[in-house]
This record gives structure tokens, C-alpha cells and sequence, in this order.
């Protein structure tokens, strides 16, 4: 099993590397893009046996409290076969 945690700056967030990604798409030619946001993606690797709800429960407490940082960043936690 894995665990994937995509994290993100919330949508009220100033998000500068986002901005500057969204600019130099523009500028190389690709339009429709309305915005950009430049996060995080962290995969972790889960030893055989581990049970699917406890693991969860832990990584979604690793995510809130070390992870991510709750009062600027938005994240979703997700375990996969």
C-alpha cells in the first residue's frame, strides 16, 4: 500500500510560485489558464500488513500537525492498494 498527501496553499493564500508559473505559461503561448497553484506531493510507502484505517488515522494526524501547515495550507490524504 501507499499513502499519497497532496498539500497546497489554501485559495486565500498569496501563492507566488504559482502566480509565476501561471505568467510563463502565458507567455509561452498557453491560454485558459485561470490560475496555478504550486504545492506539495509526498508518497510514502507502507509495510505489508499494515492496516488501511490505522494508517490513515496516523497519516492524518502526521499531515495536520508535521506535514503541512494547517493555518496557510490545505491537504488531501489518500491510501491506495
Amino acid at each position: 500500500m501507499k499513502a499519497k498527501i497532496v498539500i497546497t496553499p489554501k485559495k486565500a493564500v498569496l501563492d507566488p510560485q504559482g502566480k509565476t508559473v501561471q505568467t510563463a505559461l502565458e507567455h509561452m503561448g498557453y491560454t485558459g489558464v485561470a490560475g496555478v497553484h504550486v504545492g506539495k506531493y509526498i508518497e510514502i510507502d507502507l509495510a505489508p500488513g499494515t492496516d488501511k484505517v490505522a494508517a490513515a488515522t496516523a497519516l492524518d494526524d502526521a499531515a495536520r500537525k508535521f506535514l503541512s501547515n494547517p493555518v496557510i495550507e490545505d491537504y488531501k490524504l489518500e491510501i491506495v492498494d
